[in-house]
């Protein structure tokens, strides 16, 4: 009885579907029904439009079928509303705002092709530039601090460049939701929430990553679905153009920052269950799944990264030239860099005593050996100077070479460092000398601590260093660039080591320099020399050899994870938790902090966010619900008191915004629009992993999380009033239902309004002052305006 009530079910909304959407695979779907249902005949009889029979299962025929005027007058609607909302006041204010000194510097760098480094990819940083240089900017803007005045310098390209992208989201909110449930309304309630919420306006008006990456997940996603109702057509013209996009705008988003993972890892979850179908459809040869299979294989994946990896070639070509960024990459990668003191360089070959040097560690980000005027600070090992690594190039970064036993080696002619050699090594600035002593490190346990100490030469014996050429036998010369170093403590046996930590506020956040006990030849305790300065030996031209593209593509991405893994949350910095995101906790302070100052602020719109909480919630309810009827076999689509079943309406939202699309065996003929779970799936994926991250986190991440709940919010709000036909009877239930969607529409408005100062600026009086314009909307003591 229970398969015969699966197979009668699967008919019922086969047929249904058939005359919504006319689609060959559904007619295919129907056809095979008709075999277990041969009474049926392929086509509705008298008794299925009865078991069908009820308004919502009307409303759904007339919002699934294809109205093109009325889209495009939305979508005209959709995109006025966004570009206006977004393009508004875009050059107000007219100084730098939060992040904009990291990014516009970096499309200013880009301008002027001089390297840098940053721990995303470049591709967003690369569309700022060029955005800047398109609209008239030469580069020359130094955005040193948030506050500093743009003055004459042209930034609002920049602006508008990232302004327009963002403008973008509320339409491909649209469109997707459009696509996943054949519904108007859900669609327009998606754009809608976007088009009004306030966080997205701000994220989108200003010189950030933010809005280049959110424009190519949900162009990713857009692309996706759009591939996805073309599974009847395969291998045609349109088939291949979706998915060839699909896989560009995943390169697009990953180009930008790592977080476009999240896109690609839903994307690869969607095309492995399509997959999975095809294998189960044994109307396809495996020869024909074979096919597909090789085709998603070059447009989902060889295609984005060939585009991934060209993106990084274009950012190599253009800077070229040495600049601040240049201390975090090996000496060879510097020696490719125009002004960069290793390119074409011209030093002795050879280290002897009296040089001034310094020592790169050959760890990725290893850093300079370094030390400065401060100490360690009480309780941690002994009260000396500190030496740690520094990752840019400093003139604290100085070392002399003297004898082991020689007070000043500089008057002596040069006799050369060789494999064996003992030495001491003497900060050029401080004086003091390179020493460990049996103090525990800051932070590595069981590693030795390493100081600076003595002073005008003036030392002991803790101050001495072996030299070991690695592969090198004694009597070998240290040669300059090529020769792998290691220094060798004499009094403990340990190896100078950079643990690739990064020390408290009070070690300025630099990189940890220990003496390791374990003398295993690895890049930590390898270093070599890169600045060599000796006037009594001769200056020959050093051919260095330079790496190629691969080992330079390869090292960009070492440095980029440990730089991203290494944003720790500094003291008294603004952060956040990823459970204050979803219930808008706390917002993001862009610009200005008293009543003088022209003030910013980043905030979702808490009536549009609270209401994505709550889609959430009511969601996994209904999908609950759903789910254990079909576990239990309970009959629906039969009409019942005169009123359609609650169950068969879940059903139908199942139909079109679940996952769940195979529970209790039912095979439904148009899962292809499993619109719900997709989105609610990429929420999850946009979220949850933060949880796992030990880097420093921002309100700002949950950006591409909140797209994915405003278009769920959009599809379960149409749900729930469609659900009116179970309070009412028509026409009331209609007229309940055009009330419901006005209203709904009008809150949004209305707290858009109310909260809009955050956005565009607002001066005068904080919101718990009097005369504020934004008195009595401080309704968390955690938002900040």
């Amino acid at each position: 009885m229970e398969r015969e009530r699966c197979s009668s079910t699967q008919y019922h909304i086969a047929g249904d579907a058939t005359v919504i959407r006319h689609r060959k695979t559904f007619q295919a779907s129907r056809l095979r029904s008709t075999d277990k249902n041969p009474n049926k005949g392929g086509h509705l009889t008298e008794d299925d439009s009865q078991q069908t029979n009820g308004s919502y299962s009307r409303k759904r025929r007339r919002s699934s079928t294809s109205d093109k005027p009325t889209s495009r007058g939305f979508l005209l609607l959709v995109a006025g509303l966004s570009f206006s909302t977004r393009l508004y006041k875009i050059k107000e204010p007219p100084h730098v705002c939060w992040d904009e000194t990291h990014f516009g510097k970096m499309g200013s760098y880009y301008i002027n092709k001089t390297f840098f480094f940053d721990v995303h990819p470049p591709l967003g940083k690369m569309l700022i530039g060029l955005a800047g240089y398109m609209s008239g900017y030469d580069g020359t803007f130094t955005f040193t601090k948030p506050g500093d005045k743009y003055e004459h310098h042209t930034y609002w390209g920049m602006r508008g460049f990232c302004a327009g992208l963002g403008s973008f989201l509320p339409i491909f909110a649209y469109l997707i939701v459009l696509e996943l449930s054949h519904s108007h309304t859900a669609a327009l309630i998606a754009a809608w929430l976007l088009i009004f919420d306030t966080g997205c306006i701000t994220i989108s008006q200003y010189i950030l990553l933010d809005p280049i990456l959110l424009f190519f997940i949900m162009a990713a996603v857009l692309s996706m679905v759009k591939f996805n109702q073309q599974k009847d057509r395969p291998f045609t013209a349109p088939w291949w153009f979706w998915m060839l996009l699909t896989g560009a705008n995943l390169a697009g988003a990953l180009g930008v920052k790592f977080v476009g993972l999240f896109v690609i890892l839903l994307v690869g979850l969607n095309t492995v269950s399509d997959l999975w179908r095809l294998l189960g459809d044994l109307d396809i040869s495996l020869v024909d799944v074979t096919k597909h299979l090789l085709a998603r294989v070059m447009a989902l994946i060889l295609l984005p990264v060939f585009l991934y990896i060209t993106i990084f070639a274009v950012h190599f070509v253009v800077l070229n030239k040495s600049g601040p960024g240049d201390g975090f990459f090996s000496s060879a990668f510097q020696s490719r860099l125009i002004g960069n003191n290793l390119h074409n360089a011209s030093m002795p070959e050879y280290l002897a005593y009296g040089s001034t040097i310094t020592m790169k560690n050959l760890r990725i980000a290893g850093g300079y050996l370094h030390s400065h005027w401060h100490l360690y600070p009480e309780g941690v090992g002994a009260k000396q100077q500190q030496v740690t690594a520094y990752l840019h190039k400093d003139y604290n970064n100085l070392w002399l070479v003297h004898r082991h036993n020689d007070a000043n080696s500089q008057s002596e002619a040069p006799d050369l460092v060789r494999h064996g050699d003992i030495i001491r090594l003497e900060h050029k600035e401080t004086t003091r000398n390179l020493h460990s002593h049996l103090h525990e490190a800051p932070l590595t346990g069981k590693h030795f601590q390493v100081t600076g100490y003595g002073i005008n030469h003036t030392g002991d014996s803790n101050d001495l260093w072996r030299v070991e050429v690695c592969g090198g036998r004694k009597g070998d010369p240290v040669k300059v660039l090529r020769s792998k170093v290691r220094f060798l403590h004499k009094a403990i046996g340990c190896v100078l080591f950079s643990s690739g930590k990064t020390l408290p506020k009070w070690g300025w956040e630099q990189v940890e320099v220990t003496c390791s006990p374990y003398l295993k030849e690895t890049p930590s305790s390898q270093w070599n020399i890169e600045d060599h300065v000796n006037a009594k030996l001769p200056n020959i031209s050093l051919s260095v050899l330079k790496p190629h593209f691969l080992e330079i593509l390869m090292e960009s991405h070492i440095v980029m994870i440990r730089g991203n893994s290494g944003l720790k949350p500094k003291d008294n910095e603004v952060n956040s938790k990823p459970w204050h995101w979803p219930i808008n906790y706390q917002g993001l302070r862009f610009s200005g902090v008293n009543e003088t100052e022209y003030r910013v602020y980043l905030l979702g719109n808490p009536v549009v966010w609270w209401l994505n909480l709550a889609s959430l919630g009511l969601y996994l309810i209904l999908v609950a619900v759903a789910s254990v009827a079909f576990q239990r076999g309970i009959p629906v689509g039969q009409k019942r008191t005169g009123r359609i079943d609650y169950l068969e309406v879940l059903l139908g939202y199942l139909e079109y915004a679940s996952p769940t699309c195979h529970l209790a065996n039912v095979t439904w003929p148009n899962s292809e629009n499993r619109g719900g779970g997709l989105l609610f799936l990429g929420w999850l994926l946009h979220y949850v992993p933060f949880y796992t991250m030990g880097r420093v986190l921002y309100y700002h991440h949950y950006f591409p999380a909140m797209l994915f709940s405003s278009m769920l919010t959009g599809i379960t709000l149409d749900f729930l009033l469609n659900m009116t036909d179970l309070l009412l009877r028509p026409p009331f239930c209609d007229w309940l239902q055009k009330v419901g969607k006005m209203l709904l529409l009008v809150i949004v408005l209305y707290s858009f309004y109310l909260f809009h100062p955050l956005t565009y600026g607002m001066t005068g009086p904080l919101a718990h002052e009097p005369g504020s314009s934004m008195a009595g909307l401080k309704w968390m003591e955690s938002w900040e305006f």
